[in-house]
């Protein structure tokens, strides 16, 4: 029996998903993984017991000539890894354009093993990108990381935009999509309306717990209902496995949890860390690095509802707060 294009798109992502049973937090492996005709995601493996806290998925849209990649990945050796699979599935096509979802460095560290290839992102990215110190000239030598040679130099968006911008490859429409704030100011989405494929970058965050370091936890709502809206099947998250609108919402539901339970602590005039150290958020306690989003969560809220809340990320009220809840968890064991 022939199978519908979305019938078709669906077994992938149930593929990436088999075995799992309700609540459980599945385990996924490192593969590029063709979703529809020239539309390819790159997902990195991880679940319980697997460190994965920095690494991120990635994407390819292949046209007649050249190859556009969705993000380059947070190590060398990952990005060699990914462009190395690409090349594999799509042999004789160069990377042409390489599109960032945003300037965190678990997406664009990889970015100048893709050069030439024009790189594209958020104007919000490029500044923030411009605006970030590196603190050593070379990577430290890491098993799977990197072997301790390569340069470590960012190369931000030379091609900007602040609202959507579409490419075509081939007859393949591509829509770089601003969508932010939300996990940080400069949020970009990748759609491709023809399959109903969204990259969604760390808009979305599957079975792992989102970080919210630069983020506007309310307008990071806004933007996933902007996306349940969208006529999509597929997403490719930033962090965890493929997925749909089922695992977005669960994403979702653990914002509005810990917004509820962070407000909840904030109007009763509890510091940040004492907040973080007394929130519990039941079955999503069990996804990949929640314990370790407890501060860092609690304190980007907490400058949301004082009105504080900026772009960068609150260095010394996380500094504070991580101190104070390492102190009561101490007290505690």
């Amino acid at each position: 029996m022939k199978l519908t294009r979305r019938e078709a798109i669906g077994l992938a992502a149930a593929a990436m998903l088999k075995g799992q049973t309700a609540g459980s937090i599945p385990s996924w492996k490192t593969e590029l993984r063709e979703l529809a005709p020239d539309v390819f995601a790159y997902v990195q493996g991880g679940g319980p017991g697997i460190p994965n806290l920095s690494v991120s998925n990635a994407g390819v849209i292949a046209g007649p000539a050249h190859m556009m990649a969705i993000d380059s990945l947070g190590a060398p050796l990952h990005a060699k890894a990914f462009i190395a699979a690409a090349k594999r599935a799509v042999p004789g096509k160069p990377f042409d354009r390489l599109a960032l979802t945003h300037h965190h460095i678990d997406h664009i560290a990889g970015n100048r093993y893709f050069l030439p290839a024009e790189i594209v992102g958020h104007s919000y990215c490029r500044e923030a990108m411009l605006a970030t110190k590196i603190a050593t000239p070379l990577w430290e030598k890491r098993d799977g990381w990197a072997d301790g040679t390569e340069e470590r130099k960012l190369y931000p968006p030379v091609t900007t935009f602040n609202d959507m911008v579409t490419y075509r490859y081939g007859d393949l429409a591509v829509e770089l999509i601003f969508n932010g704030p939300a996990h940080t100011w400069g949020d970009v989405m990748v759609y491709i309306p023809r399959h109903k494929i969204l990259f969604a970058g760390d808009i979305a965050f599957f079975y792992v717990a989102p970080f919210c370091q630069n983020a506007h936890v309310t307008k990071w709502l806004g933007a996933i209902d902007r996306i349940m809206a969208m006529d999509v099947d597929v997403i490719v998250p930033g962090h965890g496995p493929l997925g749909g609108k089922k695992e977005l919402k669960e994403m979702a539901d653990y914002l509005r949890l810990f917004k509820a339970q962070a407000r909840q602590r904030f109007d009763a005039g509890m510091s940040a860390g004492k907040a973080a150290a007394d929130i519990s958020l039941g079955h999503f306690d069990e996804w990949i690095g929640a314990p370790e989003k407890l501060v860092m969560n609690t304190v980007r809220l907490y400058r949301e509802f004082d009105g504080t809340i900026q772009p960068d990320v609150d260095d010394a009220g996380m500094r504070a707060a991580t101190k104070e809840f390492n102190a009561i968890r101490s007290s505690q064991k």
